[in-house]
């Protein structure tokens, strides 16, 4: 290819946002430009500083292969391999759920609501990328954190984070939610579980199809995580211990009363940056 037929960065960002705004994609020009600095290994500054400088054969390549990803649909974070969660960037891959914003919201509250100082002792269930046990370790080196996870490539993705952060009060195990941990050895429990219903529509739209269904979804109701949770946690922490659930925006009525039927106390829940309500805390009697 000679000089003078080479795309610009310019003409290339254009051409793709123009190609991802056809597609339906909000954020378009947001999304080229950083598919644009993943192919040339360019800041975002550069783009604006140098916008006439021409991209190599090489580079025009793997642009055309990234842009193309995205135009099928698939997830900014399964294509750029990372994604900022609190106060983190982790490493994200197909076998893991995408750490959402929203989900900042447990480890925000559990960093609240429990003694900074304290040795404390924490499990993550279902930690997929490890996202919210990391933030936690990361926060509160002091305290002992288990991330639990059933699925061998989600936990990959967990145990791929945990050694790129040296996360050393961090522990990963596979199984299946609290079953292992012995009566009243917790402080705190916190999950995101799946909560979305089985056959709902958008398990098969946007982003989310390129996504773990069973990271997703859990029965008919969405809820069939959360009621197999809840008495495992009970009997997992300590009098006094905090459980810490999200869930969907719709569903916290019937959260807050699953626990109350379960003997929780000082059940609260908490909305997100939306307004919705998207997390559910309760502590197990001290009695």
């Amino acid at each position: 290819m000679s000089r003078s037929s080479q795309t610009s960065l310019a003409q290339a960002l254009r051409d793709a946002a123009a190609s991802l705004a056809q597609a339906g994609q909000p954020a378009a020009r947001l999304e080229a430009e950083l598919l644009l600095c993943e192919a040339t290994a360019l800041p975002r500054t550069a783009l604006f500083a140098h916008p006439e400088q021409p991209l190599t054969a090489t580079e025009q390549t793997a642009f055309d292969a990234l842009l193309a990803r995205r135009l099928e649909g698939e997830p900014m974070a399964y294509i750029l391999g990372r994604r900022d969660f609190h106060v983190l960037t982790l490493h994200s891959a197909a076998g893991a759920l995408i750490p959402r914003p929203e989900t900042e919201l447990l480890v925000d509250w559990a960093l609240a609501a429990l003694p900074a100082a304290a040795p404390l002792q924490g499990t993550d269930l279902g930690t997929g990328s490890g996202a919210i046990a990391l933030a936690l370790a990361a926060a509160r080196p002091n305290w002992t954190l288990y991330a639990v996870e059933r699925d061998i490539a989600a936990l990959d993705v967990a145990a791929a984070n945990t050694r790129r952060l040296d996360a050393a009060n961090l522990h990963l195990l596979r199984g299946d939610w609290l079953a292992g941990f012995a009566p009243h050895s917790l402080d705190l429990v916190v999950a995101n579980p799946p909560y979305v219903r089985a056959g709902d529509p958008h398990l098969r739209q946007g982003d989310v199809r390129f996504e773990p269904c069973q990271a997703l979804a859990a029965g008919v109701d969405g809820l069939a995580a959360t009621r197999a949770i809840a008495p495992q946690a009970a009997a997992a922490l300590r009098p006094g211990g905090l459980l810490l659930l999200e869930h969907g925006w719709q569903q916290g009525a019937e959260v807050r009363a699953m626990l109350r039927a379960g003997g929780w106390c000082a059940i609260v829940t908490r909305r997100d940056l939306a307004g919705l309500e998207r997390a559910t805390g309760a502590h197990r009697p001290s009695c």
